[in-house]
């Protein structure tokens, strides 16, 4: 019997020492790993928005995070006025903030389907080679399908004209609503309006595809209306007064540079 015990409790406290040192082990890593993932999500980070602003291929030959740091400035902006706010870009993570009911707010009109917003956002100010900035990158997000996707449109300095529409998280089905990753798909956005003559948000998502010489509208994507009605609703809310409409209509009266 007490050969049993003696047993049975040297099986018990072996297993606790291996859970002890495999979560030990875990944390470890976990700490260890933190700022590599870190800076690897920055990286990424940094390589969609050289997509959006064009230096995709300069970034390539030069090294990603040498082109970023000559070409972009990254600056926060309080949603609510448009207002340039301090604050550490590299740091801002607008996910958490939007969970967070002290840096977010319910939107009124949540077309988008984001439940929450976070109450600041990071713009992106691109400048060409003589210090000019030439492309203004806004991160987005709404909801798709399946969940909310990630991305950033890049503008002209005249914040209407399109240059780019790039998403960069989704989890969309495979050749239907991931097409928003097809470099085709991505090609029928430069040149777009998002606004018309009368400062009205424009931008259309066309089932059938888009009628030539439509500035306003850009073809859907086949067989994945309820993802190509996501992009729409994204869009239409963030650059309407509960998203960039603010940032959008000081930047416009101050100017760039």
């Amino acid at each position: 019997m007490s050969s049993k015990k003696e047993s049975f409790f040297g099986t018990v406290s072996f297993v606790i020492i291996v859970c002890l040192v495999c979560a030990a082990l875990v944390s470890v890593s976990a700490v260890k790993l933190k700022p590599l993932q870190t800076a690897n999500k920055l990286l990424d980070q940094q390589t969609k928005i050289l997509e959006a602003a064009g230096l995709l291929e300069l970034g390539t030959e030069k090294g990603i995070v040498a082109t970023y740091s000559q070409f972009v400035t990254a600056k926060m902006i309080d949603l609510k006025t448009g207002e340039y706010i301090d604050g550490n870009p590299d740091m801002f993570d607008e996910r958490r903030d939007a969970r967070d009911e002290t840096k977010s707010v319910k939107p009124e009109n949540d077309i988008a389907g984001i439940n929450r917003r976070a109450n600041s956002a990071v713009v992106y100010l691109v400048t060409d080679g003589s210090g000019s900035v030439n492309t203004v990158i806004l991160p987005i997000v709404g909801s798709g399908l399946w969940d909310l996707m990630y991305g950033f449109i890049g503008f002209e300095p005249d914040l209407n004209t399109v240059k780019s529409v790039v998403y960069s998280d989704h989890k969309e089905t495979p050749g239907l609503g991931a097409e928003v990753m097809n470099p085709r798909w991505k090609a029928l956005w430069p040149g777009k309006k998002m606004y018309d003559e009368q400062n009205n948000i424009a931008i259309q998502i066309v089932k059938g595809g888009a009628k030539k010489g439509d500035i306003h509208g850009v073809d859907a994507l086949s067989g994945a209306t309820l993802t190509s009605a996501g992009v729409e609703r994204t869009l239409h809310f963030w650059l309407g007064e509960e998203g960039y409409g603010p940032f959008i209509k000081a930047t416009r009266a101050r100017g760039l540079n």
